[in-house]
């Protein structure tokens, strides 16, 4: 199997029939011939617009499916094996479907998807053969724009799919969540996975966290467009602080909690709730950092909420004020973007015809987008990777996104 994917990625990019037929003769070339049929399932990235850290502290999100896919071609076997492999990474993997499966770091990204596997035996699901699968990815991989949630919203669409799970794309994304909880070690909130599985082209996805209600909202943007910004600076979320952070809010919310009790008052549900009374309560009984991580939470759920109106009214200046701000609350009080982040916003927000500037996702590395004049494109780019490569020592990369529609069957 060469490793040569070049082709394969211009296919996704302009014709989706070329792209299966390719697929497929290196399925076959992999796996062989079969009776069954062999199915393609498509599971776009994502970029959160604004609400960052907030999913899992219970408030609204503002994430758009992006133009950027995984692709997965997948048949069923006539026995209970199970086939692993990646066109971008080779290297198969095989395990039985009557495994009990447990986190084994040598198993690699193959964790998430046997974790999804038994989730859905947990729910009831009936596998009565085994499987083979190809992935080919068109996603940076550990980029902070959900190379992980692709892969397993991507997987859960293929398996309902071949087995007649009749899982709906709201329960996709809380299996995605559920097998990173449990198979994973990262305590995330359901964002990722939730527009990864919904997601509408030319829309953004207003989410509320704590209750799952969303609302979609036209995404017009005008002569403007999203620059992804990618620092290349790897991280595994589970390695990073990003389980500290989770920690720390839930300390706030307990002490804010006892001393409401203690005053006979009702508790607050979420950090991203707190009114201004129970804030200065929480100050009065917690310390720094976990004051900080809470007004975090309070004042980016109110810049989903300002970015929200905007994007309803067009007012592209201020969705772009709104994203400057997020980046600096997320800099200061959240404490999750580092000097590859910042060089990349600092130096994107200096440009003429940029907007605004952000990180999106955990942070700790990743990466960082941009609202820019679609004539400064090129100069951007240029200008931006420059001051990046000169700070940093090593380049960033960068990529103009569209929208995308949400994971499912490629037909």
């Amino acid at each position: 199997m060469t490793n040569d994917y070049s082709q394969l990625t211009q296919y996704a990019a302009t014709d989706t029939e070329a792209l299966k037929k390719e697929l497929s003769r290196r399925f076959e070339q992999m796996y062989g011939t079969a009776s069954e049929p062999i199915v393609f399932f498509a599971a776009p990235a994502r970029i959160n617009i604004i609400g960052e850290h907030i999913d899992y502290n219970g408030g609204k999100v503002f994430p758009t499916a992006i133009d950027k896919y995984i692709y997965l071609a997948i048949r069923k076997r006539q026995d209970t094996g199970i086939n692993y492999d990646d066109i971008r990474f080779p290297g198969r993997f095989s395990f039985n479907i009557t495994d009990t499966f447990t986190y084994k770091k040598e198993n690699d990204y193959c964790n998430c998807l046997n974790g999804i596997i038994t989730i859905m035996k947990d729910r009831g699901c009936r596998f009565d053969t085994g499987f083979d699968a190809l992935f080919f990815s068109c996603i940076p991989d550990g980029g902070g724009v959900s190379s992980s949630s692709a892969l397993e919203c991507c997987f859960t669409a293929a398996m309902s799919t071949l087995y007649n799970a009749g899982i709906t794309p709201v329960e996709n994304a809380k299996i995605g969540q559920e097998t990173e909880h449990r198979f994973m070690n990262v305590q995330c909130g359901i964002m990722d996975q939730f527009i990864i599985a919904t997601g509408r082209k030319d829309t953004a996805v207003l989410l509320d966290c704590a209750t799952l209600e969303y609302e979609y909202i036209p995404l017009k943007l005008g002569d403007y467009r999203f620059i992804v910004m990618n620092t290349n600076k790897k991280r595994q979320l589970s390695d990073s602080k990003y389980n500290e952070r989770v920690a720390e809010c839930r300390t706030g919310l307990e002490q804010l909690n006892a001393a409401l009790a203690a005053r006979g008052e009702s508790p607050a549900a979420n950090p991203c709730s707190l009114t201004a009374a129970q804030f200065e309560l929480l100050k009065s009984v917690s310390q720094e950092p976990v004051i900080s991580r809470i007004h975090h939470c309070i004042t980016e759920n109110a810049r989903v909420y300002a970015a929200a109106d905007a994007m309803r009214s067009g007012d592209l200046k201020k969705l772009g004020q709104l994203m400057n701000e997020s980046h600096q609350s997320l800099r200061d009080e959240y404490e999750t973007t580092g000097i590859e982040l910042d060089t990349l916003q600092e130096a994107a927000v200096k440009i003429d015809g940029c907007l605004g500037a952000r990180v999106t996702g955990a942070g700790f590395g990743g990466c960082a987008i941009a609202l820019i004049h679609k004539d400064i494109v090129d100069t951007f780019i240029r200008q931006v990777g420059e001051t990046y490569k000169n700070k940093i020592g090593y380049a960033a990369t960068f990529f103009e996104c569209g929208t995308g529609n949400g994971a499912g069957e490629l037909k």
